[in-house]
């Protein structure tokens, strides 16, 4: 997401994010929680999950350093789809909204240059979900065929 930054602009990226320690089993933000931000992990690891209708978890991803999750809530004020929650000692850099908002207004290159950047794995990420529902499909459409034949 940032990696067509050059030197000076994630020298200003550098200024508008914010570093967070976690301790183990540390909850970053909760399932249906309004999100305000994204979260890059510097070190340590993130687990990411949904709670079933019984309230079991259920993983949805185990994140470590380099990775981020949370980007949606850059651009739309929405409920977390899922939860994050520290698995080790963990720090974070946190990209929030608001933060967006104002270094759009008063640095409009480099801030395009991120929200280009969010666009991108935004997109991506849709392609990859968008990909998986049609192998899905395809694999209900065989199973229920089975079924009608058996």
């Amino acid at each position: 997401m940032f990696k067509k930054l050059d030197d000076r602009e994630l020298a200003f990226l550098e200024n508008i994010v914010h570093v967070r320690n976690y301790g183990t089993d540390e909850v970053v933000f909760g399932e249906g929680d309004v999100g305000s931000g994204m979260y890059c992990i510097r070190t340590g690891q993130v687990q990411i999950y949904k709670l079933d209708e019984h309230g079991n978890e259920i993983e949805q991803a185990v994140l470590e350093a380099g990775d981020f999750f949370g980007e949606i809530a850059l651009t739309a004020s929405r409920p977390r789809c899922a939860a994050a929650r520290t698995t080790e000692p963990t720090v974070l850099i946190g990209l929030f909204r608001s933060d967006m908002i104002e270094a759009v207004r008063r640095h409009p290159v480099p801030s395009s240059k991120i929200m280009l950047g969010l666009n991108r794995v935004i997109s991506d990420r849709l392609l990859q979900c968008n990909l998986q529902m049609e192998v899905l499909k395809k694999q209900l459409a065989a199973l229920q065929k089975k079924q009608s034949d058996e």
